[in-house]
């Protein structure tokens, strides 16, 4: 059973979502809170699989609180939902740790999905999307992405092919593209990409793209 924390503004929100999660057979909610502040002291008490956070509330926003959800180092792992625009919120959400970014309006089965996705370990933003998002905003990475490749003690454990494999995560492909790429199969991708976020210390996928262009491995193109 996946155990969810809903953080909104709105209590008709609120309500939607518990309506919604407690329909499926596989999550439940425990608890609720209407700002980021109380999110934060909600977590330790709760302990939830997910949070499902808003953006926009009074005080503590949803990026703050997310930010310090993760510093605090708990396994509660993100989602973040918004009604606004995804340019405009969806890169400071996951450069704060956020697993992923919809929009409200998504339909339910989809959200489900993504709770799902989030709770396995797995980021909810395609590898398509995300390569979208962050050339939008590489900007905001760095002041100087055209610098030379900054060292960082966590790609001294990386092999040769790790390495490789860190890149192609930053360019956004799949994992099937990887394959391809490298000639091989898809299964030793997918070792290969989870020995590369364990030794990176990535909490998904998503992470590890941000990693790729603040270390100036991967630039936009």
């Amino acid at each position: 059973m996946i155990s969810v924390l809903v953080v909104d503004a709105q209590p008709l929100q609120r309500f939607g979502f518990r309506m919604l999660l407690e329909s499926a057979p596989d999550t439940e909610i425990v608890g609720e809170a209407a700002n980021g502040a109380e999110a934060v002291r909600r977590i330790t008490e709760l302990r939830p699989d997910v949070v499902l956070m808003d953006i926009r509330m009074p005080g503590v926003d949803g990026i703050e609180a997310t930010r310090r959800i993760v510093a605090a180092g708990g396994r509660s792992r993100i989602l973040v939902l918004t009604t606004f625009d995804v340019g405009r919120y969806a890169f400071a959400a996951l450069r704060a740790g956020a697993s992923g970014f919809l929009l409200k309006d998504i339909r339910p089965e989809e959200l489900l999905a993504g709770i799902r996705a989030v709770a396995a370990g797995d980021a909810v933003i395609a590898p398509a999307l995300t390569r979208r998002l962050l050339d939008a905003f590489a900007d905001r990475l760095d002041d100087d992405l055209c610098g030379p490749v900054r060292e960082d003690p966590r790609l001294r454990f990386l092999t040769g092919r790790e390495r490789e494999v860190l890149v192609a995560i930053g360019h956004g492909l799949t994992n099937g593209e990887i394959a391809q790429r490298f000639t091989l199969s898809e299964s030793t991708v997918k070792t290969h990409v989870g020995r590369v976020l364990a030794k990176i210390g990535a909490r998904d996928r998503i992470q590890a793209v941000i990693l790729a262009y603040d270390l100036r491995l991967t630039r936009p193109v």
